[in-house]
């Protein structure tokens, strides 16, 4: 059983393109996503194979996340780092494409991560809580311990993602 939920909004398309909602508190609540969203980010990686993550903010700035990708194709992962949970440490991906419009649903108490599969693809993102400096981390994305299939070899990282300790070395 998934602890994240992929979501497929309709779209409607024609000669000119598509058009989706991509964001209906209505709908979510349907869905039993209750999330407050109060802020939306926007992320473009230019190159092919560009890893951000695995990010996550800590209490109480804790986020939950709504996912999808506006342009190109990335692979998109998410990690249970919730102390006590019965899938502590177990993570989920999933390819999120503008062409096939799906989101992801990342709850509080996760890490998430993403590469891109193309060059220019751009992310957006809604989160329930404002990012807070003060409580952020990061978990090393070539954990051993997580052994997540990552579809590229050598990825294009930050100083910060480059430095990540492992999921075992953080106190959550």
């Amino acid at each position: 059983m998934s602890f994240l939920k992929l979501l497929v909004p309709s779209r409607i398309s024609d000669n000119r393109g598509f058009f989706s909602e991509s964001y209906s508190r209505r709908r979510y609540a349907e869905m039993e996503i209750g999330a407050d969203f109060v802020q939306d980010n926007h992320s473009l990686s230019w190159a092919a194979g560009t890893l951000r993550g695995l990010h996550f903010q800590a209490p109480p700035a804790a986020q939950a996340k709504l996912v999808r990708c506006g342009r190109g194709a990335i692979f998109d992962v998410a990690v249970d780092i919730r102390r006590g949970s019965s899938t502590y440490g177990r993570w989920e991906g999933y390819e999120l494409t503008a062409e096939n419009g799906h989101q992801l649903y990342v709850p509080v108490g996760f890490a998430h991560g993403f590469v891109t599969l193309e060059p220019d693809s751009e992310i957006v993102y809604k989160c329930t809580d404002y990012y807070d400096p003060s409580d952020e981390g990061s978990i090393s994305w070539s954990d051993p311990d997580l052994a997540i299939p990552w579809p590229i070899a050598n990825p294009v990282l930050s100083t910060k993602d480059e430095s990540a300790k492992r999921l075992v070395d953080h106190h959550l």
